[in-house]
């Protein structure tokens, strides 16, 4: 009686065991999986938004070269909003992804090139597509 009672034991506990280890192998394979996933998500936002920077970086060196001579009242005041930009896009922490205000001083850029658009009266259209990103006028 005891061999059989060990017997019906082993085929109940047979569903146990075999549930715990899929289960231990779903998780580590999830995990890894999500992993692989995580990096690719990342580096694919940090790409965005580095190229996001880097056109508006390009923009702010160019218009600053168009107006470096200009010394009226008016183009001081577009130097100086341009001067700011430039000064938030070099303090922008691009190598630290743990920086906790990212998105704050990132939305701080965005609406300073915004402002610096209306001084200027251009309509930039910031793209980001499968082709690659890109600002136009």
């Amino acid at each position: 009686m005891a061999g059989s009672q060990d017997m019906f034991d082993a085929i109940v506990m047979a569903d146990e065991r075999f549930h715990g280890e899929g289960y231990q192998e779903g998780y580590e394979e999830g995990s890894s999986l999500g992993l692989i996933e995580g990096r690719q998500h990342g580096t694919l936002h940090g790409a965005r938004i580095g190229s996001e920077i880097g056109c508006y970086q390009g923009f702010a060196f160019a218009w600053r070269c168009l107006l470096h001579g200009c010394a009226t009242e008016k183009d001081s005041k577009k130097m100086k909003a341009l001067e700011s930009l430039i000064g938030m896009i070099q303090k922008f922490p691009y190598d630290d992804p743990t920086y906790d205000k990212l998105h704050e001083d990132l939305d701080k850029i965005r609406g300073k090139f915004k402002q610096l658009c209306s001084l200027l009266n251009v309509q930039p259209d910031f793209k980001i597509s499968a082709e690659g990103s890109g600002l136009s006028f």
